[in-house]
């Protein structure tokens, strides 16, 4: 299992939304030029999450995108999942899993079982404000 960019990228957008500490909201160009990353891509990575009610928008000269929920409400499992879908490491296992011919006498499952369990229980016990204070840490670090 890879996280695309647009996983990644998510994941960046709302550390930076919930890093934001003035109560004003943040616009797409300051987010893509602190990220640097394009704005066309956060275009479409924001209207997922706007669409999920993830984030919300504020329209006008002054406006742009603040969190909908408070930073601990979001594990970086419902990020991940709502743009990359399931982080299964194969179709037979997982939420959509397809059972497979071999299901019956197949012992591999075991290992992908694991890996889909050790995977779904990090990123589902990570929450936006634990990325906060490793972030806050980090900088504590670097100066």
């Amino acid at each position: 299992m890879k996280i695309s960019t647009k996983g990644r990228y998510a994941l960046r957008l709302m550390l930076e939304l919930a890093m934001n500490k003035s109560s004003s909201p943040m616009s797409l160009n300051d987010i893509a030029a602190r990220q640097q990353i394009s704005e066309k891509y956060l275009e479409q990575i924001i209207s997922v999450l706007n669409k999920a009610d993830y984030v919300r928008s504020i329209r006008g000269p002054q406006g742009g995108y603040m969190l909908s929920k408070k930073p601990d409400e979001y594990t970086v499992g419902m990020i991940l999942r709502l743009t990359e879908g399931d982080l299964a490491p194969v179709s037979c296992v997982g939420s959509g899993a397809i059972e497979c011919d071999r299901a019956d006498s197949c012992v591999t499952v075991r290992i992908w079982q694991r890996i889909n369990d050790a995977v779904n229980n990090v990123v589902d016990n990570i929450t936006l404000a634990d990325l906060m204070d490793w972030q806050e840490k980090k900088n504590g670090e670097e100066v």
